[in-house]
């Protein structure tokens, strides 16, 4: 079970400008994400999150192998962030 601080930080995390999604990786079955829906805009009065709890997707079983490889003890210490990706126009 993943403690309630861990989604505090989770949602203090994906408030910083810049980041899509904040992942804890509290066991090799069990993930917990919070991922902003939409897109960032200035104009933008409400933000929508999305929150997941359960067995981790195809990119995140990739990084728990590579983790078991390297000797990273679960649960894993930093909160993992993917950034939002910039358009070139």
């Amino acid at each position: 079970m993943i403690p309630v601080s861990i989604y505090e930080k989770l949602m203090e995390t994906i408030l910083a400008p810049g980041i899509k999604k904040a992942a804890y990786f509290h066991s090799e079955k069990e993930v917990a994400k919070v991922t902003l829906r939409g897109k960032r805009d200035k104009r933008d009065r409400h933000s929508t999150f999305l929150v997941t709890i359960g067995r981790p997707n195809y990119d995140e079983r990739e990084f728990i192998k590579k983790c078991k490889k390297a000797g990273e003890p679960f649960p894993v210490k930093k909160i993992q962030v993917k950034l939002e990706v910039k358009k070139n126009k």
